[in-house]
């Protein structure tokens, strides 16, 4: 069987350690959850039928700032010192997901999916391109129109040209294809704290944000409730 309802949550401006810890949590328990429910299985036998279903997270928030560096990043992407940082009110994390540099702040919608994509489908590709394409969507409803740039995860304005800039970084890990960390969408975001990474690992592309491009601060209630609705559509979720 699967499950495709889905909790959301609206974790508003929260420390990022703190949010980490609950993604940590609610991961880890459903992770524990689909190994007990494999060894109940692999006791009873073919016959047996579970009726226990695994959960699925839909978590947004905002973040004081932060940059994060995940797995396959450089720390040297990071062009400021300890009081450097301390002077920008940021904080820093290496931290357990893919990619490279990222900010987080005030201003930007962080969105964590913690999914046991076997409710789903198990194609990570596809479960990246599935998240691009509901912020794609999000975007085009504010009349902006945004793509994919080849070889880069996320999403981009002017992707197939010298003024591609980057309005949405993603970064996932998954475990017995149960997901983590998300995408960062760059809805009133300060860019000036890009200034201080290379974003991404990318050192040519400029960053930009729904404000910049629109030249207004943008209702990011607004922006997370269209949002909220194209990933609940895309996946086929019932949200809770």
């Amino acid at each position: 069987m699967k499950n495709k309802n889905v909790i959301f949550q609206d974790w508003g401006l929260t420390d990022y350690q703190v949010a980490w810890d609950g993604q940590e949590k609610l991961f880890a328990e459903t992770v524990g959850l689909k190994t007990e429910l494999r060894n109940r299985l692999v006791a009873a036998g073919d016959d047996y039928e579970e009726t226990t279903l695994t959960p699925n997270y839909l978590v947004f928030c905002e973040h004081p700032h932060v940059y994060t560096l995940g797995k396959s990043g450089k720390p040297e992407h990071l062009l400021l010192d300890e009081a450097e940082l301390k002077a920008k009110n940021a904080v820093y994390y290496p931290i357990n997901r893919g990619g490279d540099i990222t900010y987080h702040g005030p201003g930007q919608i962080v969105s964590y999916p913690i999914l046991d994509l076997d409710n789903f489908f198990t194609d990570i590709n596809l479960y990246l391109r599935t998240l691009e394409e509901a912020v794609i969507l999000t975007m085009a409803e504010f009349g902006l129109t945004a793509g994919r740039y080849p070889g880069f995860t996320g999403v981009w304005l002017d992707a197939d040209n010298e003024r591609a800039r980057k309005i949405c970084a993603m970064g996932v890990r998954c475990s017995r294809w149960v997901t983590m960390h998300g995408l960062a969408f760059n809805v009133n975001t300060d860019l000036d704290y890009f200034k201080n990474i290379v974003p991404c690992g990318i050192d040519d592309k400029a960053v930009t944000s729904m404000q910049a491009e629109l030249g207004e601060i943008v209702d990011i209630n607004k922006v997370k409730q269209i949002l909220k609705h194209h990933i609940s559509v895309l996946f086929g979720m019932e949200m809770i």
